[in-house]
């Protein structure tokens, strides 16, 4: 028995019970919590969350009045041309609602936003089934018309048209789905969006201040400190009544006094920060500093793999509608799937827009497009959620157009089975092939030491030495002209260790064709390497071979969806 008593024995007792007791007290002491002060170097540190990296795709509505008249081409801008003279949006309206007068105009079409069919759980249960992993609506666009129960201003959801507090019942039924919760901003631009110098109109009426913005000349810039004051309030007030995961913001985010956008962020990131959540913010162009946010691209996307990560903003309805515009045709859903794609391969994530009609109901043919992503998600789901991109974007000679600015190079080319992108998440590959390649899937830029090093017949095999290396006084001449690239190539294989004119010919044709756009990349894999390949939705493991046309896969009889495919290579050390 141990003689607790005994010197020797209790010390060591004593002393292990005494560092239990320290690290129970510093393991139960609160990690330090980071603090984001209102200046821009301390901003940048904030991450990009895990869970949109992880989700990439979400959707979001733009659902206001501005869904009564139905007219587009861009359905949120028509109140805007409605007070431009000569434009055919103020006929349109006068033929269907009345003149304009100081007394009558934009703001007489919410009583006919009534949202008699608007139902936050249907809404979120189809955003749900579509493969969003977030959601939201817009908080208020340009037309002022807040979509929440605003003490800023009466001219509100809660209190006109539905009479419902929009904001509130979709956060409640996004986030019971296990959904992010999105909230936009557009209300910037309210300053310049009604011409409320002008008295002929119910824009220059100072009883409608409250929608249409308060007065100032037209030329008058920047905005006045009423105006910004709103805007900080509107958007303080939506994070602490509703909470959002994420605050999309288009462009005129930098009409705002800069402190003012500083003290804003630094507000959420520290609200995020306290409550233990993770929070993102996105802009347009150059709103904020690089890494301050997530840069938006409206309608567009990268043409090839960015080290930054990016975000789009497009809509399921083919010419940026946005909100309801019934003659707008749909996107098909093998385009709306190969966008999605294209986007996550490099480095992307995509906010896709839907637009409700007045009694709130969303569209049947814009419901069944989203249901067509979710059903090709619910089979290749893992090619997306939880992915990194890979060394390359792809492979392929479909090319985009550069984008603009903002974006707006949104693709509606005809994808092919030659146009594969890549992702990759532990120790898989995957490739999408955003076309059925028929028997054979062939992925050239896996096989790519095949293909410069595959021994071909050899030529003039007695040549002689001295005509292959003509003397240092022609390489000078030799060097310019051949490319940099086939220079130093032919410097390197000084001993002949392999057949240099098949590289170079390789190369060449590389570069010109392809793989992808203006990319000509080789990342050949070892045959040791691939430990299996199958195609996602069938479940028996497929023949491949690598040789000097690439990996090349046999496919099985039948597809297992419709739109792209994705074939899972599961990789090991090669040696």
């Amino acid at each position: 028995m141990v003689n607790l008593r005994e010197p020797k024995v209790w010390r060591p007792v004593v002393l292990f019970m005494s560092l239990a007791i320290m690290g129970l007290l510093v393991s139960c002491e609160p990690a330090p919590t980071v603090t984001y002060e209102a200046n821009w170097s301390s901003l940048k540190e904030y991450p990009v969350p895990q869970w949109l990296r992880d989700g990439k795709f979400g959707i979001y509505t733009h659902w206001g009045p501005y869904a009564v008249h139905g007219q587009g081409p861009n359905g949120t801008w028509y109140s805007f041309a409605v007070y431009e003279e000569d434009g055919w949006q103020r006929k349109h309206f006068e033929e269907n609602y009345g003149d304009l007068t100081p007394d009558y105009g934009y703001k007489d079409l919410i009583p006919m936003f009534t949202g008699e069919n608007f139902d936050a759980d249907e809404w979120a249960d189809l955003f749900k089934r579509s493969g969003a992993r977030f959601a939201g609506p817009v908080a208020e666009h340009h037309d002022g018309f807040a979509m929440w129960d605003s003490k800023y201003s009466d001219w509100n959801a809660a209190k006109m048209g539905p009479k419902r507090d929009i904001v509130g019942e979709l956060e409640k039924a996004i986030k019971a789905r296990d959904m992010k919760y999105v909230t936009a901003f557009h209300h910037a631009a309210n300053w310049f969006f009604f011409p409320t110098w002008n008295k002929e109109f119910d824009t220059g009426n100072p009883k409608y201040a409250g929608l249409y913005g308060p007065y100032h000349d037209r030329n008058e810039w920047p905005p006045n400190e009423e105006f910004t004051d709103e805007w900080y309030g509107k958007i303080i007030e939506v994070i602490d009544n509703y909470d959002p995961d994420f605050i999309w913001f288009d462009f005129g985010l930098d009409f705002m006094p800069e402190m003012r956008i500083k003290d804003f962020l630094a507000y959420f990131y520290n609200k995020s920060v306290a409550e233990q959540d993770q929070v993102v913010v996105t802009y347009k162009g150059h709103d904020l500093p690089p890494g301050v946010g997530l840069m938006d691209l409206e309608l567009g996307q990268e043409r090839s793999l960015t080290y930054h990560e990016w975000i789009t903003d497009s809509s399921v309805d083919d010419q940026g509608a946005w909100s309801f515009v019934p003659a707008a045709k749909i996107k098909p859903v093998n385009r709306l799937v190969d966008n999605l794609v294209d986007r996550v391969a490099k480095n992307g994530y995509l906010l896709l827009n839907v637009g409700p009609a007045p009694d709130g109901s969303i569209p049947k043919e814009a419901s069944d497009a989203l249901l067509g992503i979710g059903e090709w998600l619910d089979v290749n789901g893992e090619a997306i959620y939880g992915t990194h991109p890979w060394i390359i974007a792809g492979e392929g000679s479909t090319t985009l157009e550069n984008r603009e600015f903002w974006g707006f190079n949104e693709s509606d080319v005809a994808w092919t089975a030659e146009d594969i992108r890549f992702t990759t998440k532990d120790n898989n590959l995957y490739a999408t092939f955003l076309d059925w390649p028929g028997e054979e899937a062939v992925i050239r830029t896996l096989g790519g030491w095949y293909r410069i090093f595959a021994d071909e017949e050899e030529e003039d095999e007695d040549h002689d030495e001295d005509e292959e290396h003509e003397g240092d006084e022609d390489d000078d001449e030799d060097h310019e002209e051949m490319p940099e690239w086939e220079y130093m190539l032919r410097e390197l294989d000084e001993e002949g260790d392999f057949d240099l004119e098949n590289v170079v010919s390789v190369l060449e044709e590389e570069l010109e064709e392809g793989p992808e756009e203006d990319e000509a990349e080789f990342v050949g894999l070892y045959d040791k390497e691939i430990a299996s390949i199958t195609l996602l939705g069938h479940d028996e493991p497929l023949e491949w071979e690598l040789n000097d046309r690439g990996l090349v896969i046999q496919t099985p009889g039948e597809k297992p969806c419709d739109h792209a495919f994705v074939f899972k290579i599961v990789r090991s050390e090669p040696f």
